[in-house]
């Protein structure tokens, strides 16, 4: 194999989460080689530099390895070289810092009033 999707490369080494979302970026021009915007039809080979806008994070990645089945992300790592920019991933990552953990009310509290929503909505923010 000498040539992957770039929407299929993307999606196996983990870098979005669906194949359908890696498409939809590719379609919205966040994905580019150079200056050249690529659609997700792009057949990608190694040594290529792609930049990804994600989530308002530009993201820098080599390709080293081709795959293109979904793979584990210690079987991902070694497909890509993260050329990102220390201050670039420092954002991205504060950003992230709490966004897996799932909101939580006390047991039978119920559900929120209309004022209790505001003030929830005013403080988040």
């Amino acid at each position: 194999m000498n040539k992957v999707r770039v929407d299929k490369w993307l999606w196996s080494v983990r870098i979005f989460k669906s194949r359908t979302l890696a498409t939809d970026v590719c379609k919205s021009g966040k994905v580019k080689i150079g200056e050249k915007p690529v659609k997700a039809s792009y057949m990608l080979s190694v040594g290529e530099t792609l930049l990804v806008r994600k989530e308002g994070f530009d993201m820098v990645f080599k390709v080293v390895k081709l795959i293109d089945k979904r793979v584990s992300a210690t079987l991902a790592e070694p497909c890509y070289e993260n050329l990102t920019s220390e201050d670039e991933m420092n954002k991205y990552k504060d950003w992230y810092v709490g966004k897996g953990i799932a909101e939580r009310r006390e047991r039978g509290a119920g559900r929120p009033t209309k004022k209790e929503r505001r003030n929830i909505d005013r403080f988040k923010g």
